[in-house]
């Protein structure tokens, strides 16, 4: 599968409207249930964590993660033991109070950038399209198709 992703063989090619595999708990879908495990891959999450709180509290995810409450626990982080002040994360900058779909997206797109071996952002590379990829994702969150894929999206967004 490797080469032929690598080869760009017929049926191989990773598009935007596929999901890659660090977007998944452990890097592998289930082919019986594509959304098990769907956007609790490691990578992503330690992604979302250096970009929104700091590169040192990526770090700290033990095992495959679990982005659990990544804002709240960070939220009350403004004095180190010691009383003094400590430089504030982009999360607390922008007034970020919840991890958001369109911010999972984002890191999607930084953490699938970071993989590939182009040396230059552009919006297309080959035939990924970032553009696409973010509006999937997003879509994925905001336009779900009934009540139990909503359902299933708020504890997705629980979970984070």
């Amino acid at each position: 599968v490797r080469a032929g992703i690598r080869d760009r063989s017929e049926g191989c090619i990773v598009t935007d409207l596929s999901f890659p595999a660090y977007l998944y708990d452990r890097y592998a879908a289930n082919l019986k249930d594509l959304e098990e495990g769907l956007f609790k891959g490691k990578i992503l999450v330690q992604g979302y964590k250096a970009v929104f709180m700091s590169p040192s509290l990526a770090k700290d995810i033990e095992g495959d993660g679990d982005g659990a409450d990544i804002i709240q626990n960070n939220r009350c982080a403004k004095k180190s033991f010691n009383g003094l002040k400590v430089k504030k994360h982009v999360a607390q900058i922008i007034n970020m109070k919840k991890v958001t779909p369109r911010s999972i997206a984002y890191i999607a797109c930084l953490v699938r950038f970071s993989l590939s071996s182009v040396t230059s952002w552009r919006s297309v590379d080959g035939d990924f399209d970032y553009v696409q990829f973010w509006c999937t994702i997003v879509d994925f969150f905001e336009r779900p198709p009934g009540w139990d894929a909503q359902r299933r999206v708020d504890r997705l967004l629980e979970w984070w």
